[in-house]
């Protein structure tokens, strides 16, 4: 049996296993321990074991007060430095135990060492990464929470507490559901069920913009991304959610903005327009009173004869209110403030429209204007009224181009740019535009003008590619600049 006994011991090559008589000499030592402690059993055996004690120790007498509560207790544990043969220091998990007879008197001491030096560098390390990780956590802005597979809550970062108003100790062990709305509180624990019954993932690996509730019952949008990992063979979900309510809140002030200063431009544009406006409807107006005075006259002694002129002469001028009430529809459209609103339009007549009421006054100016409309099929999704706003910018930058000019040609053309877009052009025979200029054109405050504010292109810039479009300038051979936009077609209309 003794023969077992000693087989085991030395087997033990991770642990130091020894015996001390009760003075402390080392009466027993095994292949673990020479292993460890670098000195074989020839060598140490019948010397003090405070030999294995950092000087430090051994002056304040450690070695003996470590003897004296094995004896008092029966047995004690520890973790403390040693010293090797070598000289060099570890760090050790320490049993002693001590050792007594039937008639209970002491017959020495029991000693197991193991070196847990590298075992507590890890355990550091890894505290060490725990408490960053957590520090990171609690600092992050995104609020973070961790379910099991059940939905029920396991973590909640202290930036979830500030987002949903819940302290950590209310929601941990409770239901994910409770910080939803309905419907995906009613039906969240459905989605999990239904993931773990076919592993297609909806949200995993996606960021989605969803709804949240506050504790005192405010929803407000958040954009999720959730992971999944493995623990222990459990499925783990860790959702990061970042308030989105200032984000909506800047981006409806920001639309609100742009519709504002949008407006402003189309007023801006008519206040250009005024001079000529008032011209194209005088020529209506005037007709009017002239065909209703003729008519007033020849109503003194009418005939049969008499009766048919004045008829002629009342469609005459009702044609001419149709003309004028025409010019007033067309102004009012486009200085509407309404909300935006795409459809789908043909471009032909939106071109046509839009030219009648940029073309104001170009003939009086020699300016001969042209429209040539691309064949098939010219339907865009579009709101009118900017594209309006965009040709009648550019249409009225094309005439002022062609002020001092003698040949005036201005051409509005449309066509198929690529599949899925329409392309429209404003071309012109003015003084082109200064290379200089050419990189900055649809800057704001970049003006070819020397009264311009330079917000007009600026402005087309902008409403082009709010419809995911592209606008640029191109100079045309002789003189005189090109300007080319396109706009989309409907959905699953390509041609």
């Amino acid at each position: 049996m003794a023969e077992e006994l000693s087989l085991l011991i030395d087997g033990a090559t991770d642990y130091a296993i020894y015996m001390l008589d009760p003075d402390g000499l080392v009466t027993i030592w095994n292949r673990g321990a020479e292993r460890i402690k670098g000195w074989p059993a020839a060598e140490i055996v019948g010397r003090h074991f405070s030999l294995f004690y950092p000087a430090d120790e051994i002056a304040t007498g450690q070695p003996q007060r470590d003897l004296d509560r094995a004896d008092a207790q029966g047995r004690v544990e520890g973790e403390s430095w040693r010293i090797r043969k070598d000289g060099s220091e570890f760090l050790a998990g320490v049993t002693l135990t001590a050792l007594r007879d039937a008639a209970g008197t002491l017959r020495g001491f029991g000693k197991v060492v193991r070196d847990i030096t590298d075992q507590k560098a890890a355990q550091t390390a890894l505290t060490r990464r725990e408490h960053h990780l957590r520090s990171i956590l609690e600092t992050v802005p995104d609020a973070m929470i961790v379910i099991d597979e059940s939905g029920i809550i396991a973590s909640f970062s202290a930036a979830a507490e500030r987002l949903f108003g819940h302290e950590r100790d209310h929601v941990v062990g409770q239901n994910v559901r409770m910080l939803m709305p309905d419907p995906d509180r009613r039906q969240h624990d459905t989605y999990l069920e239904r993931y773990r019954a076919t592993g297609v993932r909806q949200v995993i690996g996606q960021h989605r913009v969803v709804t949240a509730q506050h504790r005192d019952g405010t929803i407000f949008p958040v954009e999720l991304s959730v992971g999944e990992t493995l623990s222990g063979g459990q499925r783990i979900f860790t959702g990061f959610l970042r308030d989105l309510t200032q984000r909506h809140q800047t981006e409806r002030e920001l639309q609100d903005l742009q519709e504002e200063v949008l407006h402003v431009s189309r007023l801006s544009a008519m206040g250009t327009m005024a001079s000529t406006l008032a011209h194209e409807l005088n020529q209506p107006l005037t007709a009017i009173a002239n065909y209703l005075e003729t008519t007033r006259d020849m109503l003194a002694a009418p005939d049969v004869a008499t009766i048919a002129l004045v008829r002629d002469a009342l469609d005459d001028a009702a044609g001419q209110a149709l003309r004028a009430g025409e010019i007033v529809r067309r102004l009012r459209e486009f200085v509407a403030h309404g909300v935006v609103q795409r459809r789908v339009e043909a471009l032909g007549a939106l071109v046509r429209d839009a030219a009648g009421l940029g073309l104001i006054g170009a003939p009086e100016l020699g300016i001969h204007a042209t429209i040539a409309l691309g064949d098939g099929n010219d339907d865009v999704f579009v709101d009118r009224v900017q594209i309006q706003q965009v040709l009648v910018n550019l249409i009225r930058n094309a005439i002022q181009a062609m002020g001092v000019v003698e040949q005036r040609r201005l051409t509005i053309a449309t066509g198929h740019q690529s599949p899925g877009w329409m392309t429209v052009s404003v071309t012109d025979t003015g003084r082109g535009i200064d290379p200089a200029m050419a990189d900055r054109l649809f800057q704001a405050f970049a003006s070819t003008k020397a009264d311009g504010m330079g917000l007009g292109l600026s402005i087309c810039r902008t409403i082009v590619e709010a419809h995911g479009g592209r606008i640029w300038m191109t100079p045309v051979d002789g003189g005189g600049s090109a300007f080319h936009f396109t706009l989309p077609r409907p959905i699953g209309d390509e041609q």
